[in-house]
């Protein structure tokens, strides 16, 4: 049995560390003794001594599975580093050439190499078998194990061939390695590997010195670019979902004088590398970034991360903000939320095998419920993870710091574990909830739920109000989920006992998410006050300029507009561009009057100006627009530009519209001539020309009666806007 002090003499004289931190020395112990292991370790806890340690004391070459072929290196760096020979550590993928393979092998045989990093690719190789059951294996180290399971953040379906491939090369100990998993995929890491009785070592998933906040996602891009200028010289990542938004908000931040780059996928690896390493050596600022983005960086000193769109799950959500404050100094975590970005999750699901699917769907349920509930973010994280976290108010969220108001819920919470306990705890948090609030779905009806006595119990709310009662009640551990079948809601012991005896539960109503994101509103969301004032002011001059310009109102600026100038305060014509419905033609025919009236009333009232003020727009990269002014120059019919761009008619004739909105004349004569006939072009003509008090389109199919279609109308408000405005 190897001693303490021969462990620690090793940690000193190869590591040049004087102390473990956490489980180290007791995870090392375990696989000095042969015994197999189960590493439960965040981010940042030193998860790879666990591994590096033991194989440099045992006898062998350790296997390290790994994913990531950047890591391997990192990793295989890191340790000749601490070596005086280049060949203790090597990798085996499929970057390396044939004369570099054997040399590899060479070591491996020669016993010089005690770690082998091995991609679960090259493992599958025959050829790499073979090789490999020609040596000692003092221990195989799966990192990043989460991979196994279907449940986790980053599933790799050949990471379940791991254990059969074992068994080929011949059985040593097992060491399974991740920074996150719930209880679930660690039922399911452990199965998989055929290390049920292995000994676990898991530790906390609390990061103190983290922020959390959820922000409803209205006006993302301004209220992003605000926090960064508020946060000079900090090193920050934010997070989307697509390449594209990635490329668009690293441009958005450039132009705004933000030192940005972006990183994702589709990326070539030479600019890839590259954009990472001004990161590290802060040559820039910010990294926009796909969730490619991370694994195995070590920048200790990242003071924030900021989602732009919520992730898939919980797991990738715990990872991704586990990159902020890792120096143990501020890290600021703020996601971005709309109910808008999960419908699009879920459809990008489509397509995929069932199981998927509804595997998914959990995933984002739990999302929706972190993002949604308005308990202790930490508190919520760490009972996903499986963790209890005692305190009350953690001091360091947004749900801590600004907590809802509470009223008594044990009656509620009663309701439901009975409710549970009345369907044989064989059914998910969804369904107890259409029982209690009485919702007649397809799956009560086929189990007849809609016979029971607790059905409609509790009528008078919401699904939405039953389903976070369940949530409360889980993280209470008055109920469960069953790990084998995910979802299935089981009662616990003190659920039970709290049915016999309840005492007081106080609830809290969950946060109501607006759905509309400034992105894919028109005008953008208000989220600032209108100064009233100033708004009246505007309207006065736009009365002024339409009598003496012989226009409606609504064609010289749309009140959208004024309503933004009233909380802008652009004072150059530039700014004003900046407007929602504000194009380059509006700013130039009738800007000079408004932003001369709207510096005089800053000058008067000594206003402060917010100092985002100026968020520099980015041309469209898609060309989108210059495509469709240049296709109707050309006269081609709007059904042939639909189809080359991919977009409804109802699509195409929004863009038309903003880009007439926003001060550019088109000319759709050829078109709406050959689809309407003169005498309906005049009457709608004439109704926006003499009777409208506003281009509401409601008001004018009202007033013009069922025979008109809708897009008749758009067509002929396209028309009259260009040529009354423009």
């Amino acid at each position: 049995m190897v001693s303490d002090n021969e462990i620690h003499d090793y940690l000193k004289r190869y590591f040049g560390f004087d102390t473990f931190k956490g489980n180290q020395q007791k995870i090392i112990r375990n696989i000095l003794a042969g015994k197999d292991t189960f590493v439960l370790m965040p981010t940042g806890g030193g998860k790879s001594l666990c591994y590096q340690l033991p194989a440099v004391m045992g006898e062998g070459t350790a296997i390290v599975i790994s994913p990531l072929i950047a890591l391997m290196k990192n990793q295989v760096d890191a340790m000749r580093n601490f070596s005086t020979n280049d060949d203790v550590a090597h990798f085996l993928n499929s970057s390396l050439t044939k004369t570099e393979i054997t040399r590899v092998r060479k070591d491996v045989l020669e016993h010089q190499t005690k770690l082998l990093y091995v991609a679960p690719e090259s493992l599958t190789k025959e050829e790499n078998i073979e090789f490999l059951r020609n040596i000692k294996v003092s221990f195989y180290a799966i990192d990043e194990a989460h991979c196994i399971s279907e449940w986790g953040h980053d599933f790799r379906p050949e990471y379940r061939r791991i254990r059969p491939i074992i068994d080929t090369i011949g059985r040593a100990p097992i060491i399974a390695l991740t920074a996150t998993a719930t209880p679930k995929v660690q039922h399911d890491i452990q199965k998989n590997l055929g290390i049920l009785e292995a000994e676990v070592f898991k530790s906390s998933f609390n990061r103190p010195n983290l922020y959390y906040e959820v922000r409803s996602k209205q006006d993302v891009t301004r209220e992003i670019i605000k926090y960064i200028k508020n946060n000079p010289g900090k090193s920050g990542i934010i997070y989307c979902l697509s390449r594209k938004k990635v490329e668009e908000m690293a441009e958005i931040l450039r132009v705004n004088g933000i030192k940005a780059l972006p990183y994702h996928a589709g990326m070539d690896s030479a600019t890839r590398t590259s954009n990472q390493d001004k990161f590290l050596m802060e040559e820039v600022d910010v990294i926009v970034a796909t969730i490619a983005f991370g694994m195995g960086i070590d920048k200790p000193d990242v003071r924030f991360v900021i989602h732009y769109d919520i992730p898939k799950s919980l797991e990738g959500y715990y990872q991704e903000t586990g990159r902020a404050g890792r120096d143990g100094g501020e890290g600021n975590c703020i996601a971005y939320y709309s109910y808008n970005d999960i419908v699009k999750l879920e459809k990008f699901m489509q397509g995929k095998p069932i199981a998927e699917q509804e595997i998914g769907k959990q995933l984002l349920l739990e999302t929706v419920s972190y993002a949604e509930s308005s308990v202790c973010r930490r508190k919520l994280l760490l009972h996903y993870f499986g963790e209890e976290y005692s305190h009350e108010n953690c001091e360091a969220c947004d749900n801590c710091l600004h907590p809802k108001e509470q009223f008594e819920g044990s009656e509620a919470v009663v309701n439901v574990i009975e409710t549970i306990l009345a369907v044989k705890e064989k059914f998910k948090a969804d369904h107890i909830a259409h029982i209690l609030s009485g919702k007649v779905t397809s799956a009560i009806k086929s189990y007849k739920h809609n016979k029971l006595e607790f059905f409609g119990i509790g009528e008078e709310k919401d699904e939405k109000f039953w389903n976070m009662v369940i949530r409360q009640a889980l993280i209470a551990r008055f109920l469960t989920k069953d790990i084998e079948n995910y979802g299935l809601l089981k009662v616990t012991e003190a659920g039970l006992k709290f049915i016999e005896k309840p005492s007081s539960f106080m609830l809290a109503e969950d946060h109501d998410y607006t759905d509309t994101t400034d992105e894919e509103n028109a005008f953008g969301a208000k989220t600032a006050a209108v100064d009233e004032e100033l708004f009246s002011i505007l309207k006065d001059l736009r009365k002024k300029i339409s009598k003496l310009k012989e226009v409606p109102p609504f064609v010289i600026f749309q009140d959208p507009s004024l309503e933004d100038m009233a909380i802008q305060y652009p004072v150059t014509l530039d700014e004003l561009q900046n407007i929602s419905g504000v194009g380059a033609g509006k700013a130039q025919r009738y800007g000079k009057e408004f932003v001369d009236i709207i510096k005089k009333y800053v000058e008067e009232k000594e206003i402060i100006r917010p100092l985002d003020m100026v968020v520099k727009s980015v041309v469209n990269k898609s060309g989108i627009k210059v495509y469709i002014i240049q296709s109707i120059d050309m006269k081609r019919p709007l059904e042939d530009i639909a189809d080359v761009k991919g977009l409804e008619m109802d699509e195409l004739l929004s863009e038309i519209e903003a880009i007439v909105n926003a001060g550019t004349r088109l000319n759709l004569d050829y078109y709406i001539n050959a689809v309407i006939d003169e005498d309906r072009q005049n009457e709608i003509y004439s109704y926006f020309r003499e009777e409208a008090e506003s281009d509401s389109l409601e008001e004018a199919i009202k007033e013009l009666g069922s025979e008109f279609e809708e897009e008749e109308i758009r067509l002929v408000r396209i028309k009259f806007l260009s040529e009354m405005g423009n």
